[in-house]
């Protein structure tokens, strides 16, 4: 049920929402750009396409290891200090990329190295804005929060093309890693200026808006989050992770393999890859907030199963089917949209894992949530270097129907998750005894 919306209610929470919505885009321009100027790497670092897998394999796994760490550092320091904190380590760690010497024999080591701890940098990100959505926004607008901030990542990974590939065509890759360090450092500034981690330590929010989140609330101010052992047994955890596993594997082909495909597989210019390379993260920006918004107004009319779960059980299917259909078009461009439709159809389920883990976790959502972010990490890390492997074994068709093959499964998991499941009890006795 949504809440009535008082009069006088302000809006600070949204600015809020635009703020995460900023520093999701940011660290997917920072992540991105090494798929862009993959081959200028290759180039200067003498890799092949499996050693280039093992590089970006490098970033994933740093960030997929240090993401349970990091939604409990930010359940018990903030997510605000946090991810400024994420911010300057993966802004230093993206310059640093561009200062590796290449043609060493240990060059390629160092490399990944470097990439390496800049996943444990950004492993901050996500789990902190989940931790910050449950403190700031009521559970009935969570989806179009989660929808807008992850809208992000579709602005971040697609300005990166453009960006990157104009970069590279007037100077050279180096340059274009220092200019994505430098955004990173002006949008520190901006976060530490723009929120708080709670409502009541905010200038602006009026009593209305206070009230308006407190009512709709999943976890209670000031309380430790629960132990660890609740939390990795829990069965909807461990579908969700499951689920977002899957999510990962394919959404992890748009953030490193699919700029190499257009150009080297499907024979795309630089500059036509750059363009239709957009296309991919234009979708994924513009499904997520839709796929939250009706997943709101869902769960408002026909509840969160019919919201959450078969919302996102549907939109994981439809990305299984254009993810497949792409391979079976001879043209680049036509193939071009049918991917861009599966990495919209994945996005538009995107808004549901963190809903569902926010008020699953409640005080804990940081926690719950890194665990989940987690998995999809992983399946990050599978895809890097997997992929290359059945592209040079059987063809590239066959990594991208392997791929929908395990959204397929991604969907049959969120069947069986349960959309109103909470560790955190006793906020359920708090309203109780109210």
């Amino acid at each position: 049920m949504i809440l009535p919306v008082p009069h006088s209610v302000t809006r600070v929470r949204w600015r809020v929402v635009f703020a995460l919505f900023a520093i999701a885009a940011v660290s997917f321009l920072d992540r991105n750009n090494i798929s862009i100027a993959a081959t200028a790497i290759q180039q200067d670092f003498g890799l092949s396409n499996l050693q280039l897998g093992a590089v970006f394999s490098a970033f994933v796994a740093g960030y997929a290891l240090a993401q349970p760490l990091a939604g409990r550092v930010a359940d018990l320091f903030g997510p605000t200090r946090v991810i400024a904190l994420g911010i300057v380590w993966w802004s230093a760690l993206t310059a640093a990329t561009a200062l590796v010497p290449g043609g060493y024999a240990w060059s390629m080591g160092v490399l990944m190295a470097v990439r390496f701890l800049l996943g444990l940098g950004e492993a901050v990100i996500f789990p902190a804005s989940n931790r910050m959505v449950g403190n700031w926004i009521p559970a009935s607008e969570r989806g179009l929060a989660n929808g807008i901030i992850f809208a992000g990542v579709g602005v971040g990974a697609g300005i990166a093309p453009p960006l990157i590939t104009a970069i590279l065509i007037h100077a050279d890759w180096k340059s274009a890693f220092y200019v994505s360090a430098a955004i990173g450092v002006a949008m520190m500034a901006f976060w530490l200026m723009t929120v708080r981690d709670r409502p009541e330590q905010m200038a602006g929010v009026s009593p209305g808006e206070l009230r308006l989140i407190r009512e709709g609330a999943t976890a209670r101010a000031e309380v430790a989050p629960m132990g660890w052992g609740a939390i990795l047994g829990n069965r909807t955890l461990a579908l969700l992770a499951l689920s977002y596993f899957t999510y990962g594997y394919v959404a992890y082909i748009f953030f490193t393999w699919f700029f190499k495909y257009l150009s080297g597989v499907r024979g795309l210019d630089l500059k036509s890859s750059g363009i239709y390379g957009m296309l991919p993260f234009l979708a994924m920006a513009i499904a997520s907030p839709l796929g939250g918004f009706l997943a709101d107004r869902l769960t408002a009319a026909k509840g969160a199963r019919v919201g959450r779960c078969y919302t996102a059980s549907a939109a994981l299917a439809v990305a299984a089917i254009f993810v497949a259909l792409a391979t079976q078009v001879a043209d680049a461009r036509l193939a071009t949209l049918f991917l861009a439709g599966g990495a919209g159809a994945l996005y538009m389920s995107q808004s549901a894992f963190w809903t569902i883990s926010a008020n699953l976790g409640g005080r804990s959502a940081g926690s719950v949530s890194g665990v989940m972010n987690m998995a999809n990490q992983i399946g990050g890390v599978v895809t890097a270097s997997l992929t290359p492997w059945l592209a040079d074994s059987f063809g590239w068709t066959a990594s991208f129907v392997f791929a929908a093959c395990l959204s397929l499964l991604g969907a049959l998991a969120w069947l069986f998750i349960n959309p109103n499941d909470q560790l955190d009890t006793s906020l359920l006795q708090d309203q109780t005894d109210a």
